[in-house]
């Protein structure tokens, strides 16, 4: 009895499941209300063309992190796949949580239209009570469909502004619209598509057999004790218990792991695409050998471990390789952060190349565009690097958050800077703007050319 129960009173890989739903489904919600120094904790902004990243906000002239973002997010996928599997699929992607609180909680729980050991059953809709629930669950997937519109928005739109944009909606129908329109699908998707979308529209099961080994961890059926269901052909030979090539064979052919499937398909069958890696198969498996003092002949292991029997190995090259380009990923993502500039300024030379006034002043004029990038007003401040550099025509002044400025700056010397008189000599300064409220921090550094005149141009 004590080694039957071992097998029973595991804790079912499903309520596992549900704390990583809850927990991604809290993580996604929070998220967008999160701010670090008046900015968002993430924010892809296109109505302020800005990314907010770690409470840092990067303009979209800032926005060579991107491809490092990138980069971080398909290795990751790739390390996590080559580990794991498909275990996003199963225990993260919002397509899976969305349905299974669509079928489980509102449709077997809530509604007891369905059965959660029975996904592939539909609910009996000849019956007039089976609509009104049916029609009920609608509504209620409805509901929570316009939430999770509104959620993935706040990731383009912070919450704050979202809610104050909805306070005037003639003035912002494409937003509302959009967020219709999301949750429009969200209903069709999850309602009507199912797991189709992990099938037939979702890229991920395409590449899965690549990024698979025997290493693998994955949901699989041990032919060594249960049997070969199918043949080489992929052909199912066997149907009842009686069916099996040896009587040593533990598989009962009561089919649960099939019935539970969410994605309609047969374990015992070996790797496949439809496989989301949710482990429905090893739990209904485990509660039927268990009841027979036996362990699950569908487990979530490798198929070194359960074919083979060999150990699993975690750490092996391809894992290694992956990790170490993830560390190289991260780290040029951190140096390349910490060349953020808190300010923006764009410095442009007159198409006049210089003009000679009187007592042979050379003056040299520049356009410069500031933006304060942060949140708060700041006022910003001109230096150039060159002390025979006369400035003009620039005072310190005040820009609001998010403000761009246009301001021209005239340089001029009296001195002799250059005496040639064959040709007219670009000399190399910098300029210096900061502001003034935190001039360690908002800084930043513009290289320009002053160009002097050939000697034979001033007056003697």
């Amino acid at each position: 009895m004590k080694e039957k129960n071992e097998f029973l009173d595991k804790t079912p890989y499903r309520y596992r499941r549900y704390i990583g739903y809850i927990s991604a489904t809290i993580f996604a919600l929070v998220i967008p209300f999160i701010q670090i120094n008046g900015n968002q904790l993430f924010l892809l902004s296109f109505d302020k063309k800005q990314l907010h990243l770690l409470g840092t906000a990067f303009d979209m002239q800032e926005l060579y992190l991107m491809p490092f973002l990138l980069m971080l997010l398909f290795l990751g996928i790739f390390a996590a796949t080559s580990i794991g599997g498909r275990a996003w699929c199963g225990w993260a992607c919002p397509q899976t949580i969305f349905r299974v609180i669509y079928r489980d909680l509102i449709e077997s729980k809530l509604l007891s239209l369905r059965r959660i050991k029975n996904k592939q059953k539909n609910p009996d809709l000849s019956k007039t009570e089976n609509k009104v629930k049916k029609v009920i669950g609608l509504i209620l997937w409805t509901i929570l469909s316009l939430l999770a519109a509104s959620n993935f928005m706040w990731y383009f739109v912070p919450p704050q502004d979202f809610f104050s944009y909805l306070q005037n909606p003639s003035e912002h129908l494409f937003l509302i619209g959009f967020v219709l329109c999301i949750a429009g699908f969200l209903i069709y998707d999850v309602v009507m598509l199912k797991e189709d979308f992990c099938i037939y529209i979702c890229p991920y099961s395409r590449v899965q057999s690549v990024l698979y080994d025997n290493n693998t961890y994955q949901a699989i059926y041990s032919t060594n004790r249960g049997g070969n269901i199918y043949n080489e052909n992929k052909e199912k030979v066997v149907f009842k218990v009686k069916d099996l090539p040896s009587v040593e064979n533990e598989c009962t052919a009561c089919e649960s792991c099939v019935t539970v499937c969410p994605t309609h398909i047969d374990i015992r069958k070996g790797l496949q695409l439809e496989c989301i890696n949710c482990l429905e198969c090893v739990d209904a498996c485990t509660q039927v050998m268990g009841k027979l003092g036996k362990p699950s002949l569908v487990q979530w292991s490798s198929t070194n471990q359960v074919k083979l029997d060999t150990p699993t190995k975690v750490v092996r090259k391809t894992t290694v390789m992956y990790f170490v380009a993830l560390a190289l990923v991260i780290g040029l993502l951190f140096v390349m952060s910490g060349e953020k500039e808190y300010m923006l300024l764009n410095v442009n030379k007159d198409t006049e190349l210089y003009k000679i006034k009187e007592d042979n002043v050379v003056a040299n004029n520049y356009l410069l565009l500031f933006q304060n990038t942060e949140s708060k007003p700041l006022t910003y401040h001109l230096e150039v690097d060159n002390p025979d550099l006369k400035m003009t025509r620039f005072e310190p002044f005040t820009l609001s958050p998010g403000k761009m400025a246009k301001k021209v700056v005239i340089l001029e010397t009296n001195k002799l800077l250059v005496n040639d008189n064959t040709k007219d000599t670009p000399i190399n300064i910098t300029f210096k703007a900061y502001a003034q409220e935190d001039p360690e921090k908002v800084k930043v550094f513009r290289n320009a050319t002053f160009f002097f005149p050939r000697a034979d141009k001033l007056q003697k």
